[in-house]
């Protein structure tokens, strides 16, 4: 059955973008440094495809490759409008749902759709990968998705680096313990992936 899998890069105090986050600089000031272990080889119309990032090292090059294997994409509305739609494809044409509060007149380009309940963004999410896992994006999606009890792991990537502001990834979060169960840590060059389990209310 497919899981829904949060993929993140964050700082070690827990922020996923700097300051100033907005349209041109997506990863606010300095929030560049979290991505300082990718280049890109993509077409030159679109240098910073998701499907064009690589990793220098044999354990982030791994990583990646997990992600780009997801049958779908799970993201918010933000996320989705700062990265240009992704031109409507994210990797290998899969769907794309997109979280929204409410859906614009516009649609969406290529295989995204708009999706204004968390829940049933996240079963069409699923149904649409099949036999493959979801990657989500955004932290405000993450939140929502924990909140929904429909998160299923969360493939964190954490860089040895103190940011001090900008856009943290477990704001405005309900005040509760989430229990999580450590599944893997890698460690790669600059940086170590950590991969969790959510743990349901009977497993805590």
């Amino acid at each position: 059955m497919a899981k829904i899998v949060l993929y993140m890069f964050m700082s070690l105090d827990g922020f996923i973008a700097g300051p100033d986050d907005g349209p041109g600089q997506g990863l606010g000031v300095g929030g560049e440094r979290l991505h300082d272990f990718l280049t890109f080889d993509g077409p030159e119309d679109d240098p910073d495809h998701p499907s064009s990032a690589r990793s220098s090292d044999e354990v982030g090059t791994a990583v990646m490759a997990e992600a780009m294997t997801t049958g779908a994409v799970l993201t918010g509305r933000r996320t989705f409008e700062l990265a240009g739609q992704w031109g409507g494809d994210h990797h290998d044409g899969v769907p794309i749902v997109v979280l929204t509060r409410s859906a614009p007149a516009e649609p969406p380009l290529g295989h995204a759709r708009y999706v204004t309940d968390v829940r049933e963004a996240a079963a069409q999410a699923k149904a649409a990968a099949g036999d493959r896992d979801v990657l989500l994006h955004g932290a405000e999606a993450a939140r929502a998705c924990l909140r929904a009890g429909v998160l299923d792991e969360m493939a964190l990537q954490v860089v040895p680096v103190l940011l001090g502001a900008g856009r943290r990834l477990f704001d405005d979060l309900p005040a509760e313990r989430v229990e999580l169960e450590l599944l893997r840590a890698l460690d790669g060059p600059g940086m170590v992936h950590l991969r969790y389990r959510v743990l349901g209310a009977g497993e805590r």
